[in-house]
This record gives structure tokens, C-alpha cells and sequence, in this order.
């Protein structure tokens, strides 16, 4: 595959190929999560140690991903993407043979720097090749990283679960089709980089920021304060949802797992919506009702029966991921000059909040149970009114 791209327009087989590498990524990545039944049982792990795998890996990514971001923005490389999914596949390697606690924190961690690498940079180059679409562009990206996040436990309910973890280095192999898929990006990008630092390029203009700096920055900690609520509740599904079900409801391991995929099959199409919508009636709006709207079917949902939570986690799914591409894109406007740092920044702390946000969790359902752990985190979504306090950008998305 060859990649073009014309000054102004859309690349459209940029952002596929892009998509298609956070599918791969977020793939990867979600067969640690997706396992986590499977590490219980093997090691005898409590909770607290399930939500401490989390913090270990998340913690990796958040930390990495603003310094990849502003090391990127002012040295760009156009081969990271690929050594990115190689840290991927070394962590999974090791997480499907390791016999020690210690060492199954240690490969979670080299999967979430290879996450950190991959997000700050592929983000740049997807507003890139926006042509300035870039609600409609961070979204097929997103909804790649959405979909592989969704395809991950499936593809643990079908080659892990029921041969045992150290099939988990089979589907890691997969991180070889994702490299395949980076190479045309990265020699795009390295076309790219040479023609502007010769000259042939769009030599890069330094945009005013829409906003002035105390309104900018109490905008971006509105929306780090959203993106907290955000991943603070999806912390609750994406690692402890299997076992909620499992403990209510008898499910086993491997119908949990395809219960799991249908929550995040319904993320990567409320991706889908979020971006597109955005740029036309502007990110508050749809960030606002995003998060906020989550609230009747999370508070709804700890006090119904099997059918009924099934229907309300992919509602739940649908409607809080649309928030994320309109809260990045929100945030890289606010800030057009720090593209890679801001990327890095916003999903570095996305995945911190997660990381943190399991821990905690896992210490609670250990003294609590998780029965009562799922009714109190469904009040986290109703933080989303914060987002009322947002400057609009309304004006400013359609300039761009």
C-alpha cells in the first residue's frame, strides 16, 4: 500500500492505515485486561492484586505518553510507531510464560510503554491528515483503537481461555500484522518530514491560541476533571465487568469475555458518532451530553437482571465513548502549536485515572464486594456537569 496525501484534503488512506494500527495496539493491549480471570485462578491473586496489574501497566503508559508526545513534537520520527508494538509484543511474550507476581507486572509494563509511544505520535499524524476534519479523523482513529479494545477479549474467549495462558503468545504474534500495516505510514511520514525540512513542504505557521491562557487553562482542567470521571467509571467495566458477571449472574469465564467485547463493540461505535458531531455542533456540547448522558443507564444497571444489563452496558458503551475524540481534539485546539504533547498529556492522564482508578477499585470490591462497588461507581457519570463550564468553541472548530 502505497500512501499520498494533497495539501488540504482528507487522506483517507492515512487515517485507515492509522486506524488500523491503533486496532492492532488497542488489541493487544486489551488481552490483559481480558485475562485477568484467567491470572486469578493461575496465581491465586486477590482483588487488590488484579487492580495493582492495572496501575503497573496504565502507570507505564500515562507517564511515557506526554514525554513521547513533546519529544516527538520537537524531534519527529518516523519509525517509533513499529518499536512501539515491538515493546507490545515483548510484554505479552513474557505475561504468557511468567511464574512470578513480579514478573507479570514487569511485561504489563512494557505493553503500556509501547502504548505510550504509539498514541502521542499516531495522534499527530492523524491531524495531519485530517485536510480539517478533524473531529470526523480523531474518530476513525479512535474507533480503531475501539474496536481492537473490543476484538481483544474476544479473541481471549476463543484462543485463550479455553487452552490456557500461555496461548496468550500466539495472539501476540499478531503484533507482526500491525508492523506491516505502520510501514507505509512511516514511509509517508518520512517523505514527509524530508520535503519540509528542505522546503518542499507547507512550511508549519504558528497558530494563535483561541482562548487566553487563564481561560485555556481552567478549560483544559475542566476537561482533565471529565476525563477523570470518564476513565474512573470505565475502570469499573473494562476490569472487573467479567467478574461481576460472573458473581451475580454464574456466567463463566468465556461467556464473560464475549459479554465484555459487546460493551466495547458499543465504545467503538459511540467513537464513531462523537467526532463527526462535533465538528458540526461544536465539542462542548457533545462532550457534555456524552458523560452526562451516561448517568440513567449507569445508575440504572446494578439493580437489574442479566438481559437488561447487557442492553444498558452497550448503552453505556455508546454513549460515553462519543466524549473522548471531541475531548482531544477540544484540547488540541485550545493548544494548536503542542499537538504531540497535548495528545500525550490528555491519554497519558486517561490512562493513569484508569490505572489508579483499578487499584483503588480492586481494594474495595476485596472489603466490600463488587456488587456494592458497581452501585456506588454508577454515580460517577453525573461529574459530567462540570462540562457545562466550557468555553465553546464553536466558532473556532469551523475556522479549522
Amino acid at each position: 500500500m502505497r500512501i499520498t496525501t494533497t495539501a488540504g484534503k482528507t487522506s483517507m488512506a492515512l487515517l485507515i492505515a492509522l486506524a488500523l494500527s491503533h486496532f492492532f495496539n488497542d488489541m493487544l493491549q486489551a488481552i490483559i485486561t481480558a485475562v485477568y480471570p484467567l491470572l486469578k485462578s493461575d496465581m491465586a491473586l486477590s482483588f487488590a492484586q488484579i487492580g495493582a496489574i492495572t496501575l503497573c501497566y496504565q502507570t507505564s503508559a500515562s507517564v511515557f505518553q506526554p514525554v513521547m508526545g513533546m519529544l516527538l513534537d520537537k524531534k519527529p520520527n518516523p519509525y517509533f510507531l513499529p518499536l512501539g508494538m515491538t515493546f507490545t509484543y515483548s510484554g505479552l511474550t513474557i505475561l504468557a510464560f511468567s511464574d512470578s507476581y513480579a514478573v507479570i507486572l514487569f511485561s504489563v509494563s512494557l505493553v503500556g510503554l509501547g502504548s505510550s509511544i504509539l498514541h502521542p505520535e499516531a495522534s499527530r499524524l492523524t491531524s495531519l491528515a485530517s485536510g480539517g476534519k478533524r473531529g470526523f479523523a480523531q474518530s476513525v482513529f479512535q474507533v480503531g483503537g475501539n474496536t481492537g479494545s473490543a476484538v481483544g477479549p474476544l479473541l481471549a474467549a476463543l484462543l485463550i481461555a479455553p487452552y490456557g495462558r500461555s496461548h496468550v503468545a500466539a495472539v501476540a504474534c499478531l503484533a507482526f500484522v500491525g508492523m506491516l500495516v505502520m510501514f507505509p505510514i512511516c514511509r509517508w511520514y518520512s517523505s514527509h518530514l524530508k520535503a519540509v525540512k528542505k522546503g518542499e513542504g507547507r512550511r508549519s505557521v504558528k497558530q494563535p491560541q483561541p482562548l487566553r491562557r487563564r481561560q485555556t487553562i481552567q478549560a483544559i482542567a475542566i476537561l482533565l476533571a471529565l476525563i477523570f470521571s470518564k476513565y474512573l467509571y470505565m475502570a469499573s467495566l473494562t476490569s472487573y465487568y467479567t467478574f461481576y458477571l460472573i458473581e451475580k449472574f454464574g456466567v463463566s469465564i468465556k461467556t464473560s469475555q464475549v459479554l465484555l467485547f459487546v460493551f466495547l463493540g458499543a465504545t467503538a461505535i459511540g467513537t464513531v458518532i462523537g467526532g463527526p458531531i462535533g465538528d458540526k455542533i461544536g465539542r462542548k456540547y457533545v462532550i457534555w451530553a456524552s458523560i452526562l448522558g451516561t448517568a440513567p443507564f449507569a445508575l440504572l444497571m446494578p439493580h437489574v437482571s442479566f438481559v437488561p444489563t447487557i442492553v444498558l452496558s452497550f448503552l453505556v458503551g455508546l454513549v460515553l465513548s462519543s466524549a473522548f475524540p471531541a475531548i482531544i481534539i477540544y484540547a488540541q485546539e485550545l493548544l494548536p502549536n503542542h499537538i504531540g504533547l497535548t495528545s500525550g498529556l490528555f491519554y497519558g492522564f486517561a490512562f493513569g485515572i484508569a490505572g489508579i482508578s483499578a487499584a483503588v477499585l480492586g481494594t474495595l470490591v476485596d472489603s466490600y464486594g463488587i456488587g456494592a462497588v458497581y452501585q456506588a461507581c454508577s454515580f460517577i457519570p453525573l461529574l459530567g456537569m462540570v462540562a457545562y463550564f466550557l468555553p465553546n468553541l464553536k466558532k473556532t472548530d469551523k475556522q479549522h
